[in-house]
């Protein structure tokens, strides 16, 4: 057994990406803009340069930067088995920050069996993210390559700090610099005005989430009398856990604090409907959108529904919408991912319907059902996103219709892409199909009408899974190659070329490990019977020793092949419509021409919400009203403040005549007004 993690190791699984960052950042770069131009004048070119073509100081941004995650990942595994030693208990005690009132700000550590769960998932595909982007990016110059990754040690660095956080004001500020780093990482070729506009659509969607959970926070805030008054801080999520036991937080409390919560999880979750931003999120580059969709951003929302399920439990209410909004993301979801053409985009539409199983879990009760779903879809995810950057070096395109053939020269690249497919689709025993059958039979056994609406359209929503994966696999590896790139007509490729051929080993080789583990890593860790090393459900146990108490979903025998064969289906239909063409996909599309073109337009959610809500309501309504007020009311009040006073004083001023008499007269005349009227009220 490992030994247990002290604490200062522990902030350092913070610190490393984080030192990263400044180093990178604040070292490196400013180095770079004194040595590199200083060479480049002196020699004629960039004499820094290795043999490779990139200088030593960009090398090290990225070598900084991977060890800096490797170390992170490392501590993260010893702080799992720490944690599994401890039964789930967090040995570190919170610090004092500071003080206002009653109320004690406090910092820490709070390690429990979540906690573990999510530092290795989110260290683990960093690294692997990092050490393939050595290869995605090396076309960057050193100042490009260098600030790609000071933004992905911060990205990775802040979802780190939000895991480990044990006091929602601390989650709060990791939970912002999360939403900072994905705006920098999407925007990161700012040139763009397609990446600047996904940036700035990201950052300010997932804005309207945050301020619910900001709400929530303030909720707390102003009831910690009643807290106080049980010895507890409004603000400590271990003791919002015992408020709940006490009935501290009960009823519409609870309610309303779970609002305000999953409010900032359906932002960055990208969940039904604030889920717009998390598509066009893919202009930044690839390795980052596997990040965004696999570990860190999107996985965020879930992890902040599971930290605070407590408090969601003890409102029936709140349970019931999680279950809805969830089903209803993964179907919804489903349905744009039939027709999308941009592989990126498929791949992202299933990461908003994947995220909606792991909610409709989270709203049934089926707490570790959700986070293992989150765990397996972390790793196949990331290797269906970094598949097909593999597939862009190789075609110069993200577009599908441009694709096809590349299985004969991309084997690895293929094999991985379908391995990823086959575990999105849930097919057993790969990985996704584990998680994927825990949450329709967490469905299935709800009880009521509710859970059985989840199931059902969680069922469908498998279905469409299962075709839209395999549609993408067929477009871009069967058949023959459509010239990528260099195809007349073709849009935004950004200069990239085609290059038919296996991408470096820097891109081969996690692909190879996330293959390993999309195949394996749900039945290991767990397994329906005792493996000897890993015991039989080895991970809702583990989790369960956490505050949250855990139901284990056993084996369903029945349900299990219903719902393979459901995404059996899928996959048969898209052989047969773009494999051996038995179904013509043009004329299907041409007899439902209204409901295609819907879900080509995405329900036309971009054209409600920007131009009508945006533009016409915001700006073309309230904004032009308040303009309205200022120029037209605000503006003539304060001229009229400013005519009256000139008037008034001119007026007063015609009173100061110097004269003795006048005075004495005006002051007699005051003195009878003042009597009078004194005499009269009398």
């Amino acid at each position: 057994m490992l030994p247990e993690l002290s604490e200062p190791l522990a902030w350092l699984i913070l610190f490393t990406p984080l030192a990263a960052f400044v180093l990178i950042g604040f070292v490196i770069r400013p180095l770079m803009r004194l040595v590199i131009p200083v060479a480049a004048q002196e020699h004629g070119d960039d004499s820094t340069h290795s043999a490779h073509g990139r200088s030593i100081l960009g090398g090290s941004a990225g070598i900084l930067a991977i060890i800096a995650i490797g170390v992170a990942f490392v501590l993260s595994i010893v702080a799992l088995f720490g944690s599994i030693d401890n039964h789930g208990d967090s040995p570190y005690i919170a610090h004092d920050w500071l003080t206002v009132g009653n109320l004690e700000f406090t910092i820490g550590i709070l390690m429990d069996p979540l906690t573990t769960i999510m530092l290795v998932v989110v260290t683990s595909v960093s690294l692997l993210v990092q050490i393939y982007s050595v290869g995605y990016m090396s076309h960057e110059d050193d100042r490009g390559y260098a600030r790609y990754y000071a933004y992905m040690s911060l990205f990775s660095a802040s979802m780190i700090g939000l895991v480990l956080a044990s006091n929602i004001v601390q989650l709060f500020a990791f939970w912002e610099l999360v939403g900072l780093s994905s705006y920098l990482l999407i925007g990161f070729w700012f040139t763009r005005p397609s990446a600047a506009a996904a940036a700035k659509k990201a950052f300010i969607v997932t804005r309207i989430g945050d301020f619910g959970l900001l709400l929530g926070i303030m909720y707390l805030f102003f009831h910690q009398d009643a807290f106080t008054a049980a010895g507890l801080n409004s603000l400590d999520i271990v003791d919002i856990y015992t408020a709940v036991d006490a009935k501290i937080i009960a009823g519409g409390v609870a309610t309303w604090i779970a609002a305000g919560i999953f409010a900032g999880a359906v932002g960055k979750s990208g969940q039904f409907p604030l889920h717009t931003w998390l598509p066009d999120a893919m202009e930044g580059p690839t390795p980052v959108s596997a990040l965004i969709h696999a570990a860190t951003m999107v996985a965020a929302g879930v992890f902040l529904v599971a930290r605070f399920f407590p408090v969601f439990e003890a409102s029936e209410t709140m349970m019931n919408v999680i279950i809805l909004i969830g089903g209803f993301t993964a179907l919804f979801a489903a349905t744009m991912g039939l027709v999308a053409t941009d592989i990126k985009r498929v791949l992202a539409y299933s990461t908003v319907s994947q995220l909606g199983y792991m909610m409709l879990a989270l709203g049934v009760g089926a707490y570790s059902v959700a986070i293992f779903h989150l765990f397996t879809h972390a790793f196949f995810k990331a290797l269906l996103f970094l598949g097909s950057g593999s597939v862009n070096h190789a075609s110069g395109t993200f577009d599908m219709r441009y694709m096809g053939g590349l299985r004969k020269v991309m084997p690895i690249t293929y094999a991985s892409f379908v391995i990823g497919g086959i575990s999105l689709a849930g097919i057993l025993p790969f990985a996704g199909g584990w998680s994927k059958d825990e949450v329709l039979t967490a469905a299935w056994n709800g009880a009521g009408a509710i859970p059985a609406i989840g199931f059902w359209m969680a069922l469908l929503a498998a279905g469409m899974t299962g075709f839209y994966i395999f549609r993408a696999i067929i477009l871009t590896f069967h058949g023959d190659f459509r010239k990528g790139a260099d195809a007349e007509g073709i849009e935004d490729t950004h200069g990239a070329e085609v290059h038919l051929k296996e991408s470096p080993i820097a891109m081969v080789f996690p692909l190879i490990l996330l293959s390993i583990a999309a195949v394996g890593i749900g039945f290991i860790v767990n397994p329906l019977f005792d493996l000897g090393i890993v015991p039989q459900h080895w991970f809702g146990h583990f989790l369960g020793q956490g505050p949250v108490h855990v139901e284990i979903e056993d084996f369903n025998v029945v349900l299990a092949p219903i719902a393979m064969l459901v995404s059996i289906s899928g996959i048969v239909l898209a052989f047969l419509m773009y494999q051996t063409k038995v179904v013509s996909a043009e004329q299907l599309g041409a007899r439902f021409k209204p409901v295609y073109i819907l879900l080509v337009k995405k329900y036309y959610f971009d054209e409600l919400y920007e131009d009508i809500i945006v533009r016409r309501f915001f700006y073309g309504g309230v904004a032009r009203t308040l303009d309205w007020i200022d120029g037209s009311i605000i503006n003539n009040i304060g001229k009229f403040i400013g005519w009256f006073s000139a008037n008034i004083g001119t007026a007063l001023r015609q009173l100061q005549t110097g004269q003795t008499q006048e005075y004495g007269a005006a002051i007699s005349i005051g003195i009878l007004t003042i009597v009078g009227l004194y005499l009269w009220f009398l």
